[in-house]
């Protein structure tokens, strides 16, 4: 399934659920992988960055390799929250469970605060 990222995903649709009274997540194998490689790149960045300073690099050029980064880990939490609102939070309505809404939206104005 391509989404409105640009990439193709095969979406589990139960990718969030509970066991006992904690709460999980169970994304698809290309899913998960396609977020630990942006997730290492991420890390790579965050050791590029850190170089950066310790080699004193003007700071207009490490401002802009953070920017970057915090911009890679807002696709990572977007591909999560769509995944997320496409499973969980329609299952967890489809169950009657209107607090997901509430949930949701916190999440998203957490994201928004950045």
């Amino acid at each position: 399934m391509s989404n409105e990222l640009g990439h193709e995903e095969d979406m589990d649709h139960s990718c969030c659920a509970h066991e006992g009274s904690h709460r999980k997540s169970h994304h698809s194998d290309k899913v998960k992988s396609n977020l630990i490689t942006r997730l290492n790149r991420i890390e790579g960045q965050i050791r590029g960055i850190k170089g950066l300073i310790e080699k004193d690099t003007y700071c207009d050029d490490v401002i802009h390799q953070i920017s970057a980064t915090q911009s890679a880990l807002n696709s990572v939490a977007k591909i999560l929250l769509e995944g997320h609102m496409k499973s969980c939070v329609v299952e967890r309505i489809q169950e009657g469970d209107y607090e997901v809404l509430d949930e949701v939206l916190v999440t998203i104005q957490k994201l928004m605060r950045k």
